[in-house]
């Protein structure tokens, strides 16, 4: 079973590096992740305590493959300049990770990073790098970006199974561009309005339905007793709510779910 408490502690501090670099212990690992609808790079030290994180809003990728090479590499050198600025040092290394299923794009991933100044020292799938976060033994993560449904199911610690299909929060924002008759734009910033999630969320029910439905496809009911979410859409409140209702599973999160996985790529960089 997750340790919430620890969890949620752990990434308020993640979270507060967003906007205060904190002094690190050693050296420093990064975690890149190039999402469906955000490029977010997370700063760890080697006993991985929280030291900086910075992001922008990107629209680079479509169901976790690049589709604008230029763009992203422009986006991942940026950041990475802000960060190397806040801390005063040159980070040299890091880790990437790919929604399940997409590993044949890895490649142009690691492009992105090296042609930005960073060693790769370490690929692996999403649901895997959140669960360095969770640290669950027994269980399913699932990763929830902007245009992937990913999941990973755990058995004594191992990952044994992992999943992914295209469906994710683009497709929670064409519903509610369609429904209020607003721009994609618009429409991404009422689903970000967590004043607005009540609202909302009946609008975009059937498609968070239809991720617990995926999810339930591939997860034995009678051997999994929690399902933990994590990525950015998994920030709708209520969302845990639907998955539970659909999957019968007991289904929990944490407050902060969108820095879980890229965070959990940083724990993962190789520093040896």
């Amino acid at each position: 079973m997750m340790d919430l408490d620890r969890v949620n502690d752990y990434m308020a501090r993640v979270e507060a590096s967003v906007t205060t670099a904190f002094r690190p212990s050693g050296r420093l690992k990064v975690g890149v992740d190039l999402g469906t609808a955000y490029i977010v790079l997370v700063v760890l030290d080697e006993e991985d305590n929280p030291v900086a994180c910075e992001m922008q809003a990107a629209q680079v990728l479509r169901d976790g493959v690049v589709v604008d090479y230029t763009g992203a590499l422009r986006i991942v050198r940026t950041l990475k300049e802000k960060l190397e600025a806040r801390l005063g040092v040159e980070l040299d290394r890091c880790a990437i990770a790919m929604p399940a299923g997409t590993e044949s794009s890895a490649r142009t991933h690691q492009y992105v990073a090296e042609g930005a100044g960073l060693e790769v020292t370490n690929i692996l799938d999403e649901p895997s790098a959140a669960n360095a976060v969770y640290q669950i033994d027994d269980g399913v993560v699932v990763d929830i970006g902007g245009g992937t449904t990913g999941l990973a199911i755990l058995r004594e610690g191992k990952v044994v199974q992992i999943e992914d299909e295209p469906t994710g929060g683009t497709h929670l924002t064409l519903v509610l561009a369609g429904n209020y008759h607003v721009p994609f734009e618009e429409a991404e910033a009422i689903k970000q309005d967590y004043g607005r999630h009540r609202e909302i969320l009946p609008v975009v029910r059937p498609v968070v339905e239809k991720m617990a439905t995926i999810v339930s496809r591939y997860v034995d009911r009678a051997h999994t007793d929690t399902i933990y979410l994590c990525g950015g859409t998994c920030c709708l409140t209520g969302i845990e709510d639907v998955f539970t209702k659909v999957t019968g599973i007991p289904t929990i999160k944490p407050a902060n779910p969108f820095l879980v996985t890229p965070t959990g790529i940083a724990m993962n960089c190789k520093l040896d």
